[in-house]
């Protein structure tokens, strides 16, 4: 059956089954419904996990209706018209899993809240179908996965589509010292959707964008440091940033085993809440989550607690701030509301070890890169052109028109002089690194204040994108909860200058529970995201 013969029948076949008839979508979002003879708007514009699931159940959307409308508007907004290029490549096969999905939810109801929710993922986690895994990287488009990540099946089993998968800063922002942040070789230059000549932050821009743009319901990131808290500042989402071994981290293209992790971004924390519950799940390709097995939770809904600020203790890291007058003014705005909803805030507190991470810290990331990434390409099947560091660096050169237009490989090249695993070198600044980011780092400021969570602002606005000069960082909180390997989540708090500011909440390991309920508290005091407008510049 034709698309058009589809949308316009009367009754008969899926629509008749759901009760409704649907119209082509316009470009904003907006479908219109006719149910019973009365028209209503039924928009998936900033529509929430819930909303879509009761829109199902009332037989005003399918799961078919839903997928149709974000493609087209991908291929209207980000294909064409602003030409964000988020997204780097559409799910083939995303239409025939909704008519599954669909006809499923009729013969034995829906598996769970994920049920037919469009889901995008980062170019750098593994789909076994026929959707390319590249790292935005030439040297791996090539062929598919022969498998799923852990992260792509367990969103299968709950039901989700997955939609497309999205754009990154090639090899998740370890490849230069000048790198243009939301920049690869196989998907070009992601847009900020707030001012369109700005950047979108990495290393999950495409993800970011994606779900502010309304591409998609959720999109999943993945982040070593920063690289899912500082897109969703940029684009004015939510990211969970989960404790290394909350989520397997099999089938995902690695750059360290002691800091990397997947996780949600969305446009509400109950979105991503919902996401991060059907995310977690002991592995045994993944030894970090058997630790973590009995933290584990599948639903997180309990802890969205609008009063959730009421008596908690809130440490503020004002080592933090001072780096952009007016985000200090956000911040300020955001500790207000935080003490209206009933928190005590001890401000100021500091990790007093920060100054003293980052040289160990890029130890641990540079002999980590090379010996996690010679693995997964040793181990992942088809046929790639290379399957070490050294055959990537090599191939990176022969190909320097487009792998190297605009910045090099600084990172891959520092990577490749490291030794292995067993080196005393890497072992002390492992010791060294999570001693200072743990012990007398997050656990020790939290255990002295007895606080519930430490706040700080995640980033500043974005800046213009440059592919000469590179990304310029203005200030940012993401190190400590990145090198411990902790908890953080961050929540859209203001703007300025129209561009989107975020505020986050990291803690103790495992604290999840306890950020998405500060989270979710704040986020519903202060009602802060707007949704994009496409400007082509910021309104200065």
């Amino acid at each position: 059956m034709k698309r058009r013969e589809f949308l316009h029948m009367t009754s008969g076949g899926a629509l008749a089954a759901a009760g409704s008839l649907t119209r082509l979508a316009s470009a904003d979002g907006g479908r219109a419904i006719q149910a019973g003879g009365t028209m209503q708007e039924v928009s998936l514009e900033e529509m929430t996990v819930a909303s879509l699931q009761q829109a199902f159940e009332r037989g005003t959307l399918t799961v078919r209706q839903v997928v149709e409308q974000y493609l087209e508007r991908i291929q209207a907004v980000d294909a064409g018209g602003a030409a964000l290029n988020a997204v780097i490549e559409v799910n083939p096969d995303a239409l025939s899993i909704a008519d599954e999905l669909d006809q499923e939810r009729l013969t034995s109801g829906p598996r769970g809240p994920l049920h037919g929710v469009p889901i995008m993922l980062k170019d750098n986690i593994d789909t076994g179908d026929r959707m390319l895994t590249t790292a935005g990287s030439l040297a791996l488009a090539h062929a598919p996965a022969p498998h799923d990540s852990f992260v792509a099946q367990r969103l299968r089993d709950a039901g989700a589509v997955i939609l497309g998968k999205t754009n990154l800063s090639e090899w998740a922002n370890f490849r230069s010292t000048r790198s243009s942040s939301g920049w690869s070789a196989r998907g070009g230059q992601t847009k900020n959707p707030y001012a369109l000549d700005r950047n979108p932050c990495g290393s999950s821009s495409g993800s970011g964008v994606a779900v502010s743009a309304n591409l998609c319901m959720v999109a999943i990131g993945t982040e070593t440091n920063g690289s899912i808290v500082c897109p969703s500042n940029a684009t004015g989402v939510v990211g969970i940033k989960p404790t290394v071994g909350l989520v397997s981290r099999a089938g995902i293209i690695p750059i360290s085993h002691t800091q990397d992790t997947a996780g949600p971004m969305a446009r509400s924390v109950a979105d991503a809440a919902a996401v991060l519950g059907a995310l977690t799940g002991v592995d045994a390709r993944d030894a970090a989550t058997a630790p973590a097995a009995e933290h584990m939770r599948s639903d997180y809904s309990a802890h969205l607690d609008p009063n959730g600020l009421r008596g908690a203790r809130i440490g503020v890291a004002r080592n933090f701030f001072g780096f952009h007058e007016r985000v200090d003014v956000v911040m300020e705005q955001a500790l207000a509301a935080m003490r209206d909803g009933g928190a005590t805030l001890v401000d100021p507190v500091e990790i007093t070890t920060m100054s003293e991470m980052g040289e160990p810290a890029g130890e641990v990331l540079f002999y980590e890169f090379k010996a996690t990434l010679n693995e997964y390409l040793a181990n992942r099947g088809g046929d790639l052109p290379v399957r070490t560091l050294e055959e990537l660096i090599a191939f990176n050169e022969a190909n320097r028109d487009r792998e190297m237009p605009y910045f090099g490989q600084e990172r891959l090249l520092q990577s490749q002089e490291k030794g292995p695993l067993t080196d005393p070198e890497y072992q002390e600044a492992l010791r060294t690194m999570l001693r200072l980011a743990r012990d007398e780092g997050i656990d020790a400021t939290m255990g002295a204040h007895n606080l519930d969570a430490i706040v700080a602002p995640t980033g500043g606005p974005a800046w213009v994108t440059d592919l000469v000069t590179g990304d310029r960082f203005l200030g940012s909180s993401s190190s400590p909860a990145a090198r411990a390997g902790y908890p953080n989540i961050t929540v859209p708090a203001g703007y300025v200058y129209g561009l989107p500011v975020g505020i986050s909440f990291f803690g103790a390991a495992f604290s999840e529970p306890v950020l998405i309920r500060l989270a979710y508290a704040f986020e519903q005091a202060t009602q802060a995201r707007r949704v994009p407008e496409l400007l082509a510049t910021a309104n200065l």
